[in-house]
């Protein structure tokens, strides 16, 4: 005898049982949230791994016998960690900076809506304001600009790749700018070939693209033949170009949620040099901001040394001693005066604390110039990873 199942009601069933996980989400991040008001006035972590791994661990051993796989309710809880470590970061930073605590901000980014600036900006204010207050911009130095004059509260830019490196225009710039670095984010960049109408892979002749993802690109594209690259101001450009073209041989590479926004759907996905592609980004303002003691902390200075032999390990040796971890180094040509560099550097210290403030003292001595470009959250977070064994 075969049992039927009526679909509709299955659905229905689906439906209720989801919209009861978004109460019991949103319930979990409000407890959350009254952790790190619980913090506030205790210099304690954020985090605590041992704590989120025994968490992690008996979630698994409950949930296995229940019939969930492991690695399932593994993903699940640590994409529910990262999100209150975020939100309690964030909320014990506007504790530490009151004037942060703004309803509305506006911020200028490269390109227009969709492009992964755009993406990037939505991703890191959606913890901190209620609207965004959009500023599309066609360069780097037209977002530090509208930032430097007070047009814009903030300025989103790119700063690294995991494929193609570090972006040498926009630390340039940071050479000579009064702005500080107050944020950071690291946003997955997953590269599609997006269309504005149903074609094949066949009929493309005309690719649009940023230089960015056409470098990360590159092995998808040298496979293709009689193909014509044309390059864009940004990501968002070129899916306007798509859009507006409506043509079955034009397609552009771009984000398949960048996508969405003007109507393009995916042909191809996943086509970057990198399984593993990510960007990473910096928010500058106007003025520094404090970051609160339980949030670890990350801070970035650029420093010219004397051309003499051993004047950088000089400076590396001063951070060694203290104990500072350095994550990002990088050198760039000082303008106007060739074969000098000027070299950056990510350091994972608070600038509050007398570790970093005695290195920065020995460093000024050892120095032709040291400047702070800023102390901020380290925004990405390495999720709590579980040894899978039998038992789990």
């Amino acid at each position: 005898m075969t049992t039927e199942f009526d679909l509709n009601k299955i659905r229905e069933q689906i439906t209720s049982t989801d919209q009861q996980l978004l109460k019991l989400f949103a319930k979990r991040r409000a407890l959350t949230l009254n952790v790190a008001k619980s913090k506030a006035h205790q210099i304690r972590p954020v985090r605590d791994q041992q704590r989120e791994q025994a968490l992690l661990i008996r979630l698994i051993k409950q949930g296995k016998t229940l019939g969930l796989d492991a690695h399932y309710v593994t993903c699940i809880f640590q994409t529910i960690i990262e999100d209150s470590v975020l939100n309690q970061q964030a909320f014990l930073q506007t504790l530490t900076n009151p004037n942060l605590q703004m309803p509305t901000v506006s911020v200028a980014f490269l390109g227009d809506k969709g492009s992964y600036s755009y993406l990037a900006s939505h991703r890191y204010f959606s913890r901190r304001a209620e609207k965004i207050i959009e500023s599309g911009c066609s360069s780097f130095n037209e977002i530090m600009e509208l930032v430097e004059s007070g047009h814009v509260d903030y300025g989103m830019l790119p700063i690294e790749n995991t494929s193609s490196g570090s972006i040498n225009d926009v630390y340039d710039l940071l050479q000579r700018t009064n702005l500080s670095i107050v944020g950071e984010i690291t946003q997955p960049i997953e590269h599609c070939l997006l269309t504005a109408v149903n074609t094949n892979l066949n009929n493309i002749k005309t690719i649009y693209a940023h230089g960015q993802p056409f470098a990360q690109c590159s092995n998808f594209l040298d496979k293709q033949q009689n193909i014509r690259i044309e390059y864009c101001d940004s990501t968002a450009d070129a899916m306007a170009q798509a859009f507006e073209l409506q043509d079955d041989s034009v397609a552009v590479i771009g984000s398949e949620e960048g996508g969405h926004l003007y109507k393009l759907q995916a042909l191809e996905k996943s086509i970057a040099n990198q399984d593993e592609n990510h960007s990473r980004f910096i928010l500058v303002a106007r003025k520094p901001i404090d970051v609160a003691e339980q949030i670890p902390a990350k801070t970035t200075i650029i420093l010219a040394t004397g051309q003499t032999a051993g004047a950088l390990v000089d400076c590396l040796v001063i951070l060694k001693n203290k104990g500072i971890n350095m994550c990002k180094l990088e050198s760039r040509p000082i303008q106007g005066r060739p074969w000098e560099e000027m070299f950056y550097l990510d350091i994972e210290a608070n600038l509050k604390t007398s570790a970093l403030q005695s290195a920065i003292t020995e460093l000024t001595e050892i120095t032709n110039f040291i400047k702070i470009l800023g102390c901020y959250p380290i925004e990405h977070i390495s999720p709590t990873n579980v040894p899978f064994n039998g038992e789990n």
